[in-house]
Formats: structure tokens, sequence, C-alpha cells
């Protein structure tokens, strides 16, 4: 190899990842080879010239390996091709990499919502039981999150075990099945039943109470 050569390969850009793609490479459904390419998408300007003699040389491979690339990036909804008018007003065809930044900013989005909504339940269970909670209840939070409860009827479990003056986790997990088993998945379901309750103990005065005062776990299954 020339000196010329070497001191080209050795300018040449280095790919640079951003850290925030790491743990969404495995999302996008992309061999390495692939993820690599789109990394070197993102370094170039919009819209970019499909020149596989040049992006060729840059990645020192054959054309048919950037084509392969290309293709798999199209049908995975990560890039697109578009037509745009140069400064001369010449039509000219360009790739485009918008999908794949709404699919970043999708991703990110939806991260950031499940690090609020956990951070919120932890923090109104501490503040509801007035104290800090313990790595074993950490746990237990957490599994509820991982089994897709929502947010909203985990908070309607909290209350309803502290208005019955139990500040317990297995209490809670105690009511989140029963309402499980009932079919019940958001708050709407929850109010919608004791509703349902309140209205039969009002036609019964001598046995009326209010509608947070009703033992869940003692429920006869009439359904």
């Amino acid at each position: 190899m020339k000196s010329k050569q070497l001191l080209e390969l050795i300018q040449r850009k280095s790919i640079t990842v951003p850290l925030f793609l790491y743990p969404m490479y495995k999302t996008l459904d992309i061999d390495l080879a692939s993820f690599l390419f789109l990394m070197y998408l993102m370094q170039l300007e919009e819209p970019i010239p499909l020149d596989t003699e040049k992006m060729s040389k840059d990645f020192s491979c054959d054309k048919e390996s950037i084509m392969e690339w290309f293709t798999t990036l199209l049908e995975k909804g990560l890039l697109s091709m578009e037509v745009r008018k140069n400064e001369s007003g010449k039509i000219e065809e360009g790739v485009s990499l918008q999908p794949f930044y709404h699919k970043v900013l999708k991703y990110l989005v939806e991260e950031l919502n499940d690090e609020e909504q956990s951070s919120t339940i932890y923090e109104v269970i501490q503040k509801e039981f007035g104290r800090m909670l313990s790595p074993m209840e950490y746990e237990i939070i957490g599994a509820w999150i991982d089994s897709n409860i929502k947010e909203e009827l985990i908070l309607e479990a909290v209350k309803e075990a502290i208005f019955n003056g139990v500040k317990n986790l297995r209490y809670i997990d105690k009511i989140l099945y029963e309402w499980g088993k009932k079919g019940y998945k958001t708050k709407e379901d929850v109010e919608k039943q004791r509703a349902k309750r309140k209205a039969e103990l009002e036609k019964e005065p001598r046995e009326k109470k209010e509608i947070f005062d009703y033992n869940w776990l003692e429920e006869e299954d009439d359904e």
C-alpha cells in the first residue's frame, strides 16, 4: 500500500454512535453491519446522494454490500427516498433519515414516560406510607409495573389500602390480584364497581356505608 493510500485511510472520518442509541439497537431489528451503515449515513448532510462508489470506498467493501444494507434499512422503514430540487433547479433523488429520526423520538419519549411513571408510583407510595420504601418493596412495585398493571390502578389500590388503615404492600398486592380476577384494568373499572356497590347500599338504609368503606378481599364472587 502506498503512502498516499495510507494517509487517506488515516484521515477517514470515524463513525460515531450516540450512547442513547445503544439500548435502542435491538429494537431496530437489523444486523450490526446495517446499523453501522445507518450511523455512517447520520453523519452525512441530507439529502444524501446514493453514491455507492464513494460509500463502498469509505467502508472498504463492495457496492453489493452497500445496496444490501440500504435495502434492509428501506424495508425496515428507517430510510426513505426523496426527490428535491438543487440550487440549480435540477431535480435530484436523495436518501432521507427522517423515518429513523421519528422512530428515535418515539423511543425516547416512551422511555422518559416509563421512567416518570415509575418514579411517580414510588414517590406516591412513600408519601402515603410516611416512610422510605425498603428494597423488597421496590421489587414488589417493580413487579406490578413489569406485569403491565396501569399506574392509575396501582394508585387506586394504594388509596383503598390507606383508607382501610393498612400500609402494607402485600395487602395492596391482594387487592390488585382480586381486581385482576374480576377483569378490572383501569381506575374507571374500579369506580364503576364502587358506584354499583353504593347504589346497592342506598337501597338498604340501615346498612349504608361510605363508598370506600368496603373490603374488596372479603367480597363474595357473585359474578
